[in-house]
């Protein structure tokens, strides 16, 4: 169990992070739909996390989505680690009804970002390019590399999700233990 508490004048966050966990999920943003998307990172993943975030909603959701990606983030980082014994690379194509998005992700400790999910405007109230924010803080601060690319689809709450759900997915199987590949580098270290 990895835990992290990071309080800013825009927020006030807490996490518990378990890699061996089984989905358990416990969320409060105050960002509904946000709240919705990390429910789905956290089952789809096996991750259990518990996340609260009390945050400066009053202007809007941009610290609290960006922060709690910096959050996890740092979270993933410390539990993943230094690494060995794990599979290291993972993907995922996860379908939602008429949408599609693949995500591909390396463990290697370079962070990097690819985000080619053509969506605009609002979910809700939920402002949409908040989740390139989010998936940009979480590869940054985990040192990730994650490529996020939508296939297909129309309706931004199912892109969303199923981007989402195939980092989740993803992410599962880069975990995967595989005591053969020792440190997963012919460098010897990530």
């Amino acid at each position: 169990m990895v835990e992290i508490n990071r309080k800013t004048k825009e927020t006030d966050i807490k996490c518990k992070l378990n890699l061996d966990g089984c989905g358990k999920i416990n969320i409060n943003t105050g960002v509904g739909f946000f709240d919705h998307m990390l429910e789905a990172l956290s089952k789809h993943s096996g991750i259990d996390i518990d996340l609260t975030c009390s945050g400066d909603l009053h202007i809007d959701a941009h610290h609290t989505v960006e922060d709690c990606g910096i959050v996890l983030g740092q979270a993933l980082k410390k539990a993943i680690f230094p690494i060995s014994a794990v599979e290291r690379y993972g993907n995922a194509t996860v379908v939602m009804d008429e949408a599609a998005t693949t995500c591909a992700l390396d463990l290697s400790n370079r962070p990097f970002l690819v985000y080619e999910v053509n969506v605009s405007g609002k979910v809700g109230d939920f402002d949409v390019e908040l989740v390139e924010e989010f998936f940009h803080a979480v590869a940054g601060n985990a040192g990730l590399t994650v490529h996020i690319i939508q296939d297909r689809g129309r309706n931004k709450h199912h892109i969303l999700e199923a981007s989402f759900k195939a980092f989740a997915v993803a992410l599962r199987r880069a975990l995967v233990k595989n005591e053969k590949l020792g440190i997963p580098s012919t460098k010897g270290v990530l």
